[in-house]
């Protein structure tokens, strides 16, 4: 028997399946679908231990509230994070691949199956010659087999003319341990791709990129900073290969000089110093920046001071201090709250003061609470009204 609620009924039954899987935002009631959407390149022809690019960038919403994690081998658990990545599979198979979104309390999936074949016989094997300086630039000896790590020692700077880290080096890549595949096979072509987040060659594969050609190859003008890079390697027979490794260049800035003054001062009006610090930390790319040393070294009395009054305390008694601020001047750290009785970081001798300031990678992380990185400032400081001799200053700037 039919009533008059029926159509009202199937009405709101309608209503209610449109608004299945969204998200109402604002006080609009706009609606905002969390959907799921990946490729991957290349679809066809992958083979054992080849790199396959994973992008969920078509995913929904496109306003940057979305977290993305990657299921790569379908047991049910994260394997990578981020809206690209890569995978790679070194037993042939079928993997059913998902991407997960998230936004708020909202998310969703998307499976994709991706065919895995033996690599043929004869395949190529792409490898990267491992190396790393023998020691920091302090003389320790640096204990790594898996990546290569190197520094630029930048130990005389001039504190009157050179106050930028600009310093760079050049990096030696080498493939001489790759193989060809067979006694009659040989390697055609060498590419390394020194940035895996850019398609400059538009094949849809961002690994793949030719920006240096040749078996051991000059990566000239590296800024400190991590890096990773990918060699892909082609025999005579079309075979193809990939290897990755991880580049890390960290920095060491020594300033000093015999003669070297900074002004007198006030609390209201403070002398500074000012040295330009360019950091990076970007976890999207694989670049972040682990830490950051800063050491200032002075005197405790000028040599020239002889204001010292018997029982009024010693006027000469100096004390200088280290200021950083982000790249929008805002101030994150200072070193006021150091007393002077304990400044006495590295070889610090009893006639001076060695003041450290320690900046941890959280601190150039983008939230509310951080400062983000870009073009920072390290600024020497001086309050007190007399002159002040500086003996050495130091920004070590770690990536790894």
């Amino acid at each position: 028997m039919k009533t008059h609620f029926q159509p009202l009924l199937i009405a709101l039954v309608m209503m209610t399946a449109s608004l299945s899987g969204c998200i109402l935002a604002g006080d609009d009631d706009s609606e905002v679908s969390v959907t799921a959407v990946f490729s991957y390149s290349p679809q066809s022809n992958i083979r054992t231990g080849d790199s396959v690019q994973l992008d969920g960038a078509s995913s929904l919403p496109s306003d940057g509230s979305l977290t993305y994690s990657w299921d790569c081998d379908g047991d049910g658990s994260a394997d990578k994070t981020g809206q690209k990545v890569s995978c790679s599979w070194e037993v042939e198979g079928t993997y059913s691949v998902t991407l997960t979104v998230v936004s708020g309390s909202k998310s969703n999936s998307q499976t994709k199956d991706i065919t895995v074949s033996e690599a043929p016989v004869g395949s190529p094997t792409a490898e990267i010659t491992q190396y790393t300086d023998e020691e920091d630039c302090e003389y320790d000896e640096i204990d790594n087999t898996r990546d290569i790590m190197l520094w630029i020692c930048a130990m005389d700077k001039d504190p009157g003319s050179d106050r930028e880290i600009q310093d760079v080096r050049d990096v030696q890549l080498s493939a001489s341990d790759s193989e060809s595949g067979g006694n009659d096979q040989y390697i055609s072509e060498y590419s390394w791709d020194l940035d895996l987040e850019v398609d400059s060659d538009g094949d849809g594969n961002t690994e793949n990129d030719a920006d240096l050609t040749g078996e051991n190859v000059e990566w000239k003008d590296v800024a400190p900073g991590e890096y990773q890079v990918n060699l892909s390697v082609t025999n005579n027979l079309g075979g193809m290969d990939g290897d990755k490794i991880k580049v890390y260049v960290s920095f060491y800035g020594h300033w000093s000089d015999s003669d070297w003054q900074i002004a007198g001062g006030n609390s209201n009006d403070p002398e500074e110093l000012e040295f330009e610090m360019p950091v990076v930390y970007d976890k999207e790319q694989g670049n972040t920046i682990r830490k950051v040393e800063v050491i200032l070294s002075y005197p405790q009395i000028d040599d020239d001071c002889t204001d010292i009054t018997p029982g009024e305390g010693n006027n000469c008694r100096n004390k200088l201090d280290i200021y950083a601020y982000n790249e929008d001047e805002d101030e994150a750290k200072n070193t006021t709250e150091t007393p002077l009785d304990n400044r006495e970081e590295g070889d610090c001798d009893d006639e001076s003061d060695c003041v450290l300031m320690l900046l941890s990678s959280y601190m150039f992380t983008d939230t509310e609470s951080t400062y983000g990185d870009g073009e920072w400032i390290i600024a020497i400081h001086n309050e007190k009204v007399n002159d002040q001799k500086i003996e050495s200053f130091v920004i070590i700037l770690h990536y790894k």
